[in-house]
């Protein structure tokens, strides 16, 4: 199933796709849903941000490509930081470019969607955690990052998680080529076999130190090739199996 959400003149909804339908989807995901009859074409109604984490746990250096090119030595454990829920925005919504930077980076990631309430989980037993996964992009003041040891300032502005454009509940994540398009052009690529720590792994391990609620985000990191947008750029995400994130960047007013 892909699971939107998305705004139908006033009000937003959740839905699924079916095919070159929209199709409405009553209750939500995280609990009792029913799909209706009522189904809107593709295209009709815009789509909004697929979930609305209370928090969005994000990975660094969780791809091996990724800490050869940076030249730092491959983490024992997870190296976890945090972005904030106002950060997030949807597909087709702007990237807005801070005043107080001079290089914002593109970060192309899988993400993983909680589904319930997880707390000490197993490994064994994560995936039962687990609603799907959607494409992200942890855009980066670059320039701000070497502040800010904990990666606040530069990870945290608004608009720097774009996440869509819709959650695949039935997909294998472990082998998912992973892409990132500048203006058509490709920065990025590699696959989730890449990654250091898997979904299951890093459910595991960051819900025994916080409680994840339904709709958070995990961020699994980014692969090697990252680089600096500029104003008026398009950025694009692919995840095969799972699909398109686009996202254009402009001037913060």
């Amino acid at each position: 199933m892909k699971i939107i959400r998305y705004q139908d003149g006033s009000v937003i909804n959740w839905g699924a796709i079916e095919g070159e339908v929209v199709r409405e989807m009553e209750g939500d995901p995280f609990g009792h849903f029913s799909m209706t009859s009522k189904v809107k074409k593709i295209g009709e109604v815009p789509l909004l941000s697929p979930c609305l984490p209370s928090k969005i746990v994000a990975l660094g250096l969780n791809y091996r490509d990724h800490a050869e090119e940076v030249k730092m030595a491959i983490p024992k454990e997870p190296l976890l930081f945090m972005k904030p829920s106002t950060s997030v925005i949807g597909p087709g919504g702007d990237i807005l470019y801070p005043r107080m930077s001079k290089r914002v980076d593109y970060e192309a990631e899988l993400a993983v969607v909680i589904g319930r309430l997880a707390k000490g989980v197993s490994e064994e037993k994560a995936a039962d955690y687990i609603l799907g996964y959607t494409c992200l992009n942890d855009v980066t003041a670059r320039d701000l990052q070497p502040k800010d040891g904990q990666w606040t300032l530069s990870k945290g502005f608004d608009t720097f998680s774009p996440i869509g454009p819709w959650i695949v509940t039935d997909i294998d994540p472990h082998h998912l080529d992973i892409s990132s398009y500048l203006n058509g052009k490709k920065r990025q690529h590699s696959n989730t076999k890449n990654l250091i720590f898997g979904p299951s792994q890093l459910v595991s391990f960051i819900s025994r130190v916080m409680t994840l609620l339904p709709g958070d985000v995990i961020a699994t990191g980014t692969p090697s090739g990252i680089g600096p947008m500029s104003i008026g750029d398009r950025i694009e995400v692919v995840i095969e199996g799972i699909g398109t994130l686009s996202n254009q960047v402009k001037a913060e007013e």
